[in-house]
Parts: structure tokens; C-alpha cells; sequence
């Protein structure tokens, strides 16, 4: 299908757009990587009269370390982060998360701050960024704020950006030693939403304890999930067969999952279970690395 007609801008300056958004109010849409935004404008579903094209502000595409955080630029497309050395060495729940957006054509142009913005359940990267615990910087009039990522997503299709905010940046912190991470996904076919998925991270203590657990859900309810429950049940214990299976099902219990074309409630259910002890086990796999 062909979208309706708007009126295409494009900024040089973050400044720039964030005016736009004030001029245009909500008729306007920031455009990044427009890998989810093209296709529902061509399916009727989002209908700007303004589209904001922010790929030509520069200083925005970037994967660094700095200041306690690993920081990724909103307009790092999801190839640079998948190829990009120090995500590589250091990242895996991150490289595990892009390797299986979508497909290469889309990954060299997606954006991971789009795919954050977009505030999509079915994406991927909310649930990595939830285990994570990851950080939004979202700049609007009155300069930069930091929303925590579990305040990001409000609901379908919702963050807390303000109308004249754009996310720029997304921080995490740098993980201690005896860290590790990973993510899990259930496709239907190659490229396609996640049926069910989870991303899992745990921080060891000297003593191979749970320091630190952090568990996101993708496409289990209207909204990105933080299992809560399994995190504090996980904390102080060590992370063997029988307490990931016990986390698991607390995960399980925390999902939100409707019926639909992918498959009925509780067989979802059933998959954030098993995905939830592959993540928390290859996550304890890999603090040892």
C-alpha cells in the first residue's frame, strides 16, 4: 500500500528537530532507521502529517564506553552494533539480542534507539535492555533527562517520551566481573516477532552467589516485561539447575501473554518457562568467562 501524503523535514541539529516536534505537535513522527514506522504508514496504522528525518544530525551513531556506561547512540543501526568490536568481547546478551532482529537488509538500516522508541512489546532489544538495566537519554526543550528503563515503556505502543522529546542515547552499566548474559527467542520463521522470548543477566558473587538478576520478556504483554518476582527470588542463591528452574517459573507466572495467530495464552506461557531457564543458564554459564 502507499502511506497517506505528508510533509517530509529534515533537520540538521537535534535542536532543530526538537522545534519541529513543538511546531508539529503530535501530527509529527521522528524518522531513524523507519523499520517499523514505513511499514504502518503503508498499512494505514500511523498516519503523520509530518515526518522528521533525524539521519542527518550528526554525532549520533556511536558504541563507547565511557563514564561507568556502555553508551549507544540512537542512531547506531543494528549491523554497527552487531559488528562492532567491543560488543563482540564484552556484550554477548547485546550480540545474541541482534542477531536474530529481524533480517540483514532490515538490520543495516533499523536503528536501536528506534526499535526502543517504537515502543513495540514484540521488539527485542527492551527485554535485553530491561535485564540490563539500561538507562533512556531523551532530549526536548528543556535539554537532557534520563528516564530508568524499567519507566520507560508505558504501554502498547507507549513510552515516557514527551511529545517534543527524542531519545538520543542508551546508556548501561558496565557490568562487574562474574557477569554474563543471554537471550533467547522462539520465531516463527526467520525474521519474524518473537512468539516468546527472554533475556536474561546475573552478576556472581566470590562465593557464586546471584548478586545481581535482571530478566526482560518480549511479546508476553501490552508492554516490555521486567519479571520482578524471579529476579528477587534468584538474589543470594546460587544459580544451579534447580533454582533456575524455579526462577523460570516465577517468569513464567509474571507473563501477560494473549492468544493470537502465534499460538494460545498458556502455550506462551509454557515457552517463557523453558526460554527463561536457556537464558539463566547460559547467563551462569557465562560469568564464569
Amino acid at each position: 500500500m502507499i502511506p497517506p501524503s505528508f510533509e517530509y523535514l529534515r533537520p540538521n541539529t537535534i535542536t532543530e528537530a526538537v522545534k519541529l516536534l513543538q511546531q508539529h505537535g503530535d501530527e509529527a513522527k521522528i524518522l531513524s532507521g523507519g523499520q517499523s514506522l514505513i511499514p504502518m504508514m503503508k498499512l494505514r496504522l500511523a498516519r503523520p502529517a509530518y515526518l522528521i528525518d533525524i539521519n542527518r544530525i550528526k554525532g549520533l551513531s556511536y558504541v563507547r564506553e565511557e563514564g561507568g556506561f556502555l553508551k549507544i547512540g540512537a542512531l547506531t543501526r543494528e549491523a554497527e552494533l552487531e559488528a562492532a568490536p567491543l560488543i563482540q568481547s564484552k556484550y554477548p546478551i547485546i550480540l545474541d539480542t541482534t542477531h536474530v532482529i529481524a533480517d540483514p537488509q532490515i538490520r543495516n538500516l533499523a536503528t536501536v534507539g528506534g526499535n526502543l522508541a517504537h515502543g513495540d512489546p514484540a521488539n527485542d532489544h527492551p527485554a535485553t535492555m530491561l535485564a540490563l538495566g539500561a538507562q533512556v537519554v531523551a532530549t526536548g526543550p528543556g535539554g537532557e533527562r534520563t528516564i530508568p528503563i524499567e519507566d520507560f515503556f508505558v504501554s502498547l505502543f507507549s513510552t515516557a517520551l514527551e511529545q517534543a522529546e527524542i531519545l538520543t542515547e542508551i546508556r548501561i552499566p558496565i557490568p562487574p566481573p562474574r557477569s554474563g548474559g543471554g537471550y533467547f527467542k522462539l520465531e516463527r520463521k526467520v525474521g519474524d516477532f518473537a512468539t516468546a522470548a527472554v533475556a536474561a543477566h546475573l552478576t556472581l558473587d566470590s562465593k557464586g552467589m546471584v548478586q545481581k538478576a535482571g530478566i526482560g520478556l518480549t511479546n508476553v504483554g501490552p508492554k516490555p516485561i521486567k519479571a520482578r518476582k524471579a529476579e528477587d527470588f534468584l538474589r543470594g542463591k546460587k544459580a544451579d539447575a534447580a533454582t533456575i528452574a524455579q526462577a523460570a517459573q516465577l517468569a513464567a507466572d509474571e507473563a501477560q501473554p494473549s492468544s493470537d495467530l502465534r499460538g494460545p495464552a498458556e502455550y506462551k506461557r509454557g515457552l517463557v518457562k523453558e526460554l527463561a531457564k536457556r537464558a539463566l543458564s547460559r547467563a551462569a554459564e557465562r560469568t564464569g568467562k
